[in-house]
């Protein structure tokens, strides 16, 4: 991979069994930690790969209750950075992703371009083709609101699993704080973005077999409005009235007054002459577009403000930095 950087992968493991052991004698001998965390697996996935699997860099951490993928990513990513890995890569036990794909996906922090790089499988037209319609929706619904909560526009496919993350920037997250179950990706970028890290993608190939996968993006659309909107509103409070205060901020402040009065004396009027014979006047007209228009533009200023101000300058390499003064 270029520049010698030593790579751990974490791989969460509920209801995975025996495709777990072909994914890791998948994983290159690049990676020289490979942190298996059984989620209180039904199938005792751990217990089967402590039998069977050989390989050294294997070591097994069991949970003796459920936690979800986030809860387990938090117990990985704790042993992880008691090693002196370099890197820390996310990979599901699933098969689903390619474990050859890890130096891919590792090259962009390798080459101090990136701080967090994750899989896109909507790159490529020919792995949307393949992925199931209700899943192909959901994702897009699911990428929009992560847009919006974790600031990185130029961002897609969130819900994939399949990342890789400099373990300077790892050390600076509070483990703690990210969300346990399956918005665990969504609140790690939302996380991310406060420390104003660089996320890239890679492109990738999706893959479905006849596995059953055990999120239903349908199903957690609410649940995954619910926290996007929760974090939606801690970046902005953090980014645009804490920790800068900036035309964006005073553009944000008077575009929501603006379109709400403009909304709400123009709809009471609406209503008030509703199956009347005269016609709102020119007055109460003007009275409520105006504010509606100048408050769309404020709105839309502010919002290219934001997808135009994503970090550019790698943190680890800061972080770095930093260690050596």
């Amino acid at each position: 991979m270029g520049v010698r950087m030593r790579v751990a992968v974490v791989i969460p493991c509920f209801r995975a069994g025996e495709r777990v052991l072909k994914v890791i004698e998948r994983v290159g001998r690049d990676v020289e930690w490979i942190f298996l965390v059984d989620d209180a697996c039904p199938e005792k996935t751990g217990e089967l790969v402590v039998a069977r699997c050989t390989d050294p860099r294997v070591r097994v951490i069991f949970h003796a209750e459920n936690q979800g993928v986030g809860g387990a990513m938090v117990t990985g990513y704790a042993a992880a950075l008691e090693t002196d890995a370099d890197i820390v890569v996310k990979i599901d036990a699933d098969g689903q992703m390619a474990p050859e794909l890890i130096p891919a996906l590792c090259r962009p922090i390798v080459k101090g371009i990136s701080d967090y790089s994750k899989g896109n499988r909507f790159h490529m037209s020919g792995s949307v083709d393949s992925m199931p319609a209700l899943r192909l929706f959901g994702n897009v619904v699911l990428s929009f609101m992560t847009k919006l909560s974790s600031g990185y526009w130029q961002l897609f496919d969130p819900t994939n699993g399949f990342t890789a993350i400099h373990a300077r920037v790892l050390g600076e997250l509070n483990l703690s704080k990210l969300s346990k179950r399956y918005f665990f990706e969504s609140d790690m970028l939302f996380r991310l973005n406060g420390l104003r890290a660089v996320v890239t993608e890679m492109p990738m190939k999706a893959v479905y077999d006849d596995e059953p996968s055990s999120l239903r993006p349908l199903q957690v659309v609410w649940p995954f409005m619910k926290g996007n909107l929760r974090n939606f509103l801690k970046r902005i409070v953090r980014r645009y009235f804490i920790a800068d205060f900036s035309m964006a901020s005073i553009e944000l402040v008077l575009s929501i007054p603006l379109l709400l009065f403009g909304m709400i004396y123009g709809g009471y009027h609406w209503i008030e002459n509703h199956g009347s014979a005269h016609a709102a006047s020119a007055g109460v007209v003007m009275t409520a577009a105006l504010p509606i228009i100048l408050g769309m533009q404020l709105l839309l200023s502010w919002l290219n403000y934001d997808v135009t101000g994503q970090p550019v300058h790698a943190l680890h390499l800061q972080l770095g930095e930093l260690e050596e003064s």
